[in-house]
């Protein structure tokens, strides 16, 4: 169940992604720890871009998600 609501989760981050603008991120959330191998959305202190992460779930890497859906998914907020 837990690994169908990640994988649903971060489905609909994807899809959202597609048509962010700057208005609709202030209904988003950088979610921290949750993004696959190479779907993370921006660069870390480990790499300089976007799809670059190099494990599943490295701390360090974060995807938006949907306001209110990253603690439901295991994630932590990146503030």
């Amino acid at each position: 169940m837990n690994k169908l609501l990640i994988a649903s989760a971060i489905s609909a981050a994807f899809a959202l992604s597609a048509c962010t603008t700057t208005d609709n991120k202030a209904h988003m959330e950088k979610c921290m720890g949750i993004a696959k191998k190479g779907m993370n959305d921006c660069k870390t202190a480990l790499h300089a871009c976007a799809g670059k992460s190099t494990a599943d779930k490295q701390a360090t890497d974060w995807i938006w998600l949907p306001a209110g859906t990253c603690a439901k998914t295991g994630g932590k907020l990146n503030k």
